[in-house]
């Protein structure tokens, strides 16, 4: 399990680790491709699911992200740093505290009110995930210079709605299972919904991973989705018109004689 250091075993945590790209490798040395970041998708699930529901009491992370999974010479990964990890009992539903640990990992609700929980977790697992096939840092502002959004989550799923899945995989992949990476794309997804309530636990995750339950899940979540974007477009809409109604009438009482 990915639970901490062995002690003789060789880690590296190398630029190449954080970011999963292979352009510092010296000569002879492994790059990331696809069987790499699958594994170590499916090792870093299996793990968060052992500190979730086989741990008492319970161990929330919660600073999950590309950086703090460390890999061998063989790239297998352990799940590493746990210097904000809280220990809870199982019947507790979450912790308050001061809220630390890294932008674009950030769940909604724990960087908002500083409650943080199983879910948390799951939540910077998802934005792992979608570092590990895209190759990009979850906020990353030379983006804006591709008019893209600087934050991964929102690039990503501007992406999909237009149905540009080749143009979310990293560019370093020679070669990837097409399937895989849609699989994985659709739990990352099911991952980072804004509310905890809709997230699935590690457990259940661990089952889509492998193909369980995945299907289903995916269908609910477009159909959420885009009830989601058309009411964020009505909104804008509507703050559109309203602004674009008083200009009007701005206009036409500068007009009228004084």
């Amino acid at each position: 399990m990915l639970l901490g250091f062995e002690p003789g075993t060789s880690w590296k945590q190398d630029k190449q680790c954080n970011h999963y790209t292979t352009q510092d490798l010296q000569p002879g040395d492994k790059g990331l491709d696809w069987a790499a970041r699958k594994r170590i998708a499916f090792a870093t699930a299996h793990g968060l699911e052992y500190l979730h529901e086989h741990c008492n009491p319970k161990i929330i992370h919660r600073d999950m992200k590309a950086a703090n999974i460390l890999l061998n010479e063989d790239f297998e990964p352990v799940l590493g740093d746990f210097g904000l990890a809280k220990v809870m009992d199982t019947k507790t539903t979450h912790v308050t505290t001061q809220v630390r640990g890294t932008m674009g990992h950030i769940a909604p609700e724990y960087l908002s009110t500083g409650n943080s929980s199983e879910k948390t977790d799951v939540f910077g697992y998802g934005i792992t995930l979608l570092e590990l096939v895209t190759g990009q840092r979850a906020i990353d502002f030379s983006r804006l210079q591709d008019e893209e959004d600087v934050v991964l989550l929102d690039h990503i799923k501007k992406l999909l709605r237009a149905k540009r899945v080749v143009d979310i995989v990293d560019e370093k992949l020679q070669s990837f299972e097409g399937r895989e990476v849609e699989m994985i794309l659709q739990v990352a997804m099911l991952c980072t919904q804004s509310f905890p309530e809709d997230r699935p636990r590690m457990r259940e995750v661990v089952r889509m991973l492998h193909g369980i339950g995945l299907e289903q899940r995916w269908a609910e979540w477009k159909q959420l989705e885009e009830l989601r974007h058309q009411h964020h477009f009505s909104q804008n809409f509507f703050i559109w018109v309203e602004d674009s109604t008083l200009d009007q009438q701005d206009a036409t009482q500068l007009s009228q004689p004084r």
